[in-house]
């Protein structure tokens, strides 16, 4: 990728600079996604319900005390009355020569390890790969969801992340993941300039510009039935699923700004797909050939690519 020419005046630049709320790609960048569910602790901690009470019943009660109804049976919690079970990222680096590296990362390592499922455990090492390599973080609504529930969950579970929280007394001193509009965290919804109601989804952003978004009819609102029967494994993948699209729909906004050329964008997409057609060999990773396909099936019914 190379840097927005300045001085460019053309109107598509123009519109970018309205709309796009990031001015740089930096060196390192993770799309990441994290995937949450109510946490049966809580319910016990701030519901009084019974120690013994078996994990789906004070998740339901959760969801009583919270405005359940018939229409809305599962309504948002407070992000601090949920757990952390999963976070996803594709890891992308740009090396001095102008290469690109990607590398699709995702906690917990091993989902039948129930070390690794830990809540504690999960937050700790993201935060603190975070404090390490400082990479420029991209989501999909990562300012309103996904770093205040790492940050309030890593509170509550009583970890450390100094890195990560470590601030410059100048903006422009040094990365900063908390300060409003930062250039080290950008909310691609937020970028996109809408709100209310006109703002679209990840999956219906992704989905029209030719990019996965939900495969299998498993979404977000399937993650705690999901969690509930033990099936870590199926949070993976799905999160997965969802970083890979976060970073494809940033890439598209990155071309869009002007931080790629035509031939740029192309060949970095084709990487990806290399990576992930590669990875999809094994039979864990059976789920990476179904993200192709359905990448596939999107871009010639949409026009796309």
């Amino acid at each position: 990728m190379h840097t927005r020419p300045a001085g460019t005046d053309s109107a598509v630049t123009a519109c970018a600079k309205m709309v796009i709320m990031f001015k740089s790609v930096k060196e390192d960048l993770w799309a990441f996604d994290a995937e949450w569910v109510p946490d049966p602790d809580a319910g016990r901690a701030l519901y009084g319900c019974p120690a013994d009470m078996p994990d789906r019943e004070v998740v339901g009660e959760m969801w009583q005390r919270n405005g359940a109804t018939e229409d809305d049976p599962r309504p948002h919690l407070k992000l601090s009355m949920c757990r952390v079970v999963s976070i996803a990222m594709v890891m992308r680096h740009r090396r001095g020569d102008g290469r690109i590296d990607i590398q699709l990362r995702s906690q917990p390592k091993d989902p039948a390890s129930a070390d690794d499922c830990c809540e504690a455990t999960i937050l700790s090492r993201f935060l603190a790969s975070i404090g390490k390599r400082g990479p420029q973080l991209v989501g999909f609504n990562s300012s309103g969801a996904d770093l205040p529930i790492m940050i309030q969950r890593g509170i509550v579970k009583g970890i450390q992340a100094e890195g990560f929280c470590k601030r410059p007394d100048k903006p422009w001193e040094g990365r900063d993941y908390f300060a409003r509009e930062s250039e080290w965290n950008v909310d691609l919804m937020s970028a996109m300039g809408s709100w209310g109601k006109a703002t679209p989804s990840l999956v219906e952003m992704a989905a029209l510009s030719g990019i996965p978004g939900k495969i299998d009819n498993f979404d977000g609102g399937a993650v705690a039935e999901a969690w509930l029967d033990g099936d870590v494994k199926r949070i993976v993948r799905y999160n997965e699923h969802d970083a890979l699209s976060t970073y494809l729909v940033w890439l598209r906004v990155a071309h869009f700004a002007g931080f790629a050329s035509d031939e740029e964008y192309r060949r970095e997409q084709a990487q990806l797909r290399s990576l992930l057609s590669d990875r999809a060999q094994s039979p864990e990773n059976e789920h990476l050939a179904d993200y192709i396909d359905e990448w596939d099936r999107l871009q010639a019914l949409t026009g796309n690519s």
